[in-house]
């Protein structure tokens, strides 16, 4: 199950993206903004800043859902989609 995460710290909106790397089977993340790297640390609820400008520091883990999007989409009828032209529509 993949966990979901605050990218907010001290009011600045991080862009976290993956480094390339994996340690343990687990992504090691970096952020665009301050260039550290971001891990998620074993016993923690949080994605840990593992080097760069807020290390030490977390990023709390998010309650989230994972669900079949029609099992979702029944229960919540009114939710809205943004497409992009990444998306190639039938």
């Amino acid at each position: 199950m993949a966990a979901v995460y605050s990218r907010e710290i001290d009011g600045d909106v991080l862009t976290i993206s993956s480094s390339g790397w994996t340690y343990d089977r687990l992504f090691v993340l970096y952020d665009y903004e301050t260039e550290s790297i971001w891990y998620h640390l074993p016993d923690t609820n949080a994605l840990t800043c593992i080097a760069g400008k807020y290390e030490g520091r977390e990023l709390p883990e998010l309650i989230s859902v994972v669900k079949p999007w029609n099992h979702w989409r029944s229960s919540h009828p009114n939710t809205k989609i943004l497409l992009t032209n990444f998306i190639k529509r039938p």
